[in-house]
């Protein structure tokens, strides 16, 4: 196998009080946008959440098909949820993403799928620095094996782990916004506001 997707779908947010993933946006959830997605570009899609009683529940919405795993460590961190997902991915690449982006470009997920062979990774990067490692592919092996040291080192975000990967691709947004020019993959829906504006793009 060769390109699985990890989605965070962690837990309740504090904004608007439960799940983000199960979150309806025009009458379905977050997360199934985030699935649609990658249905076409990887052989394997695996869901991270944190407890039990989500597993059940995010079970029942999203069906047989969709790999469920529950985080390794009990502490909410991106950093975690990443880990749990190199940990049980069987593709040599692992695209990461959160569920809670809506509007996430396949076309861009794809260039990005193609931008990472023969590197340990891609992350998209923005004019004045800022990266988006949760829109990013990952050689699985090797940032599995960063995670997993700079959680050794007590550090819990995603950087420290980025710190530890060598052979990485940083693609500036400016190249992304040939295929969404308003990079709209990047708007998070964390609270009501977030969910109109959504809601408001979809239907125009």
């Amino acid at each position: 196998m060769e390109k699985s997707a990890i989605i965070l779908a962690g837990g309740s947010s504090k904004r608007l009080g439960f799940n983000k993933g199960l979150v309806l946006l025009l009458d379905k959830p977050l997360i199934k946008y985030v699935l649609d997605a990658v249905n076409t570009i990887v052989e394997e899609k695996i869901v991270v959440i944190s407890s039990e009683a989500l597993a059940e529940t995010f079970a029942k919405v999203l069906g047989p098909n969709i790999k469920i795993v529950l985080d390794k460590i009990e502490a909410q961190s991106p950093l975690i949820g990443a880990l749990t997902g190199f940990s049980e991915a069987h593709g040599e690449y692992s695209l990461l993403l959160p569920c809670d982006t809506p509007m996430v470009s396949k076309e861009v997920l794809a260039l990005l799928l193609e931008l990472c062979i023969g590197k340990n990774a891609v992350i998209p990067r923005w004019p004045n620095g800022h990266i988006e490692p949760l829109h990013a592919v990952y050689r699985t092996k090797p940032a599995l094996e960063a995670a997993e040291k700079a959680l050794h080192d007590g550090r819990f975000d995603m950087r420290s782990m980025i710190e530890k990967l060598r052979g990485i691709r940083y693609v500036s947004t400016l190249v992304l916004e040939q295929f969404d020019p308003e990079l709209k993959m990047f708007l998070n829906i964390n609270t009501l506001m977030d969910l109109k504006r959504a809601e408001k793009i979809l239907k125009g």
